[in-house]
């Protein structure tokens, strides 16, 4: 691992606490223009989500009906009920997203993917890149409102479903994330900016329980007048 990886890793809880736990259940809150652009107005207004941590899964509850949730791993993605039928199924759940846009609207199985693998990647950087087939790699500093942020590109491996193989991070001087870079390759619109604040200890793990993700233009431009998405953690349990 690079220094800032160690250092950032450590900010957040440290390698040691986090291996302690095998999931987490978080509550949370997400808006933002695209749920509505997909035809997804308020599918997650308020809902939980558990995360496996040593291995890609997700879990989304309650998904459109009470009794119903997702299950979601890289090679499948699902909707079932609480005694564990089925709903509906996809294999190669990335597969279905070929030839979408910003405006192609999505089935619950796209969402449920999405949702399941974003979540995950969030919920568990930056510890997932100890891991020894994360590459990572210290960039050049840059300064953003006042603050010097360090940047860390991580190059996820091909087993892991996220938004796109290089993701920048950025974190302030005390080692927390502030903000992150990525591509949505699954949207096809471009470049983001993931913004992350008030950061919570859960358990002894630092979590941002305040995201707001923006259009990032190829000129660098952030448009802060466009919420694409945003995420607001209530409570987390790590178990």
């Amino acid at each position: 691992m690079s220094d800032l990886t160690s250092t950032v890793i450590e900010a957040h809880g440290g390698l040691e606490r986090y291996d302690q736990f095998g999931r987490v259940d978080v509550h949370f809150r997400s808006g933002g223009a695209l749920w509505a652009l997909k035809g997804h107005e308020g599918v997650f207004d308020h809902a939980g989500v558990r995360l496996d941590l040593h291995r890609e899964h997700a879990a989304h509850y309650p998904f459109k009906a009470p009794d119903l949730h997702t299950s979601v791993t890289p090679e499948r993605v699902a909707v079932e009920n609480d005694s564990g039928e089925v709903k509906a199924e996809r294999l190669d759940p990335r597969a279905a997203f070929a030839g979408h846009s910003l405006q192609t609207p999505w089935d619950d199985l796209h969402v449920a993917y999405f949702a399941g693998y974003a979540m995950w990647t969030y919920l568990t950087s930056p510890f997932t890149f100890a891991a020894p087939d994360f590459r990572t790699e210290e960039l050049p500093s840059v300064t953003e409102d006042g603050q010097t942020l360090r940047r860390l590109k991580v190059s996820f491996p091909e087993r892991i479903a996220t938004h796109c193989r290089d993701q920048i991070f950025y974190f302030d001087q005390g080692g927390l994330l502030r903000r992150h870079d990525y591509t949505a390759e699954v949207i096809n619109a471009g470049a983001v900016a993931h913004y992350c604040s008030e950061h919570r200890e859960f358990d002894g793990i630092l979590v941002p329980t305040r995201r707001r993700v923006y259009p990032l233009a190829e000129d660098g431009t952030v448009n802060r007048d466009l919420e694409l998405i945003t995420i607001d953690v209530e409570s987390a349990l790590f178990i």
